[in-house]
């Protein structure tokens, strides 16, 4: 048992010195060991902030993109009252009466006349292009020429409109009676707030485009 002891010392001894690390070698592991940790951090924080700085290259403030909210709320407006009077053309005597045009116009365009037709056609052309206008203000569409001053005429002729209607639901509401002209000239006053303000708010951008 003890010559097999001795045998066994013999042969696990150069083994153990041989393969078993020294102090020296711990040192030198943890250190290359570390450097390469270090060296991953600064690579991975590195990355982190290229990917960020392409990231947000590409994004614009949200306000920018979205435009002016009161002029595109003014031509979404104009839109749909251009689209309304269009629906009178389409669907003819009942839509004139409902939407108050009088019932000399839905006589005339149940009789298949054209003037109908072609009085709410300009109409729809007219509205048709303030809501171009509006959205070029916006600045969703390429500007158009003298947006500035389209603009100032199109809430003008909203809010005359709608000034002028109560008078007339006040003292001379005619054959569409009083309804028509306040419910229509609360619409178009709004419509023309809206066009005012939303001007005003976007003037010194669209002055700096028109220098």
């Amino acid at each position: 048992m003890t010559l097999f002891a001795r045998y066994l010392a013999r042969f696990i001894g150069p083994l153990r010195q041989s393969a078993w690390p020294s102090a020296s070698s711990f040192s030198a592991m943890q250190w290359l060991f570390g450097h390469s940790i270090g060296a991953c951090r600064l690579t991975i924080h590195s990355s982190r902030h290229r990917f960020a700085a392409r990231l947000n290259s590409g994004v614009r403030p949200l306000k920018e993109d979205m435009g002016n909210p009161l002029l595109i709320s003014g031509a979404v407006l104009s839109a749909g009252a251009a689209l309304l009077h269009l629906g009178c053309i389409v669907f003819g005597a009942s839509w004139y009466r409902f939407f108050g045009a009088g019932e000399q116009m839905a006589q005339l365009a149940a009789a298949g006349s054209w003037r109908p037709t072609f009085i709410t056609s300009s109409i729809v052309l007219v509205l048709a292009i303030w809501s171009l206008y509006a959205f070029s203000g916006a600045g969703l569409i390429p500007r158009l020429p003298f947006v500035r001053l389209a603009l100032c005429v199109i809430a003008g002729i909203y809010l005359l409109r709608g000034v002028v209607g109560f008078a007339f639901a006040s003292f001379a509401p005619g054959g569409n009676g009083p309804a028509f002209w306040w419910w229509s000239s609360t619409i178009c006053l709004t419509i023309g707030v809206v066009h005012f303000v939303g001007t005003w708010q976007a003037w010194s951008q669209l002055s700096r485009v028109a220098a």
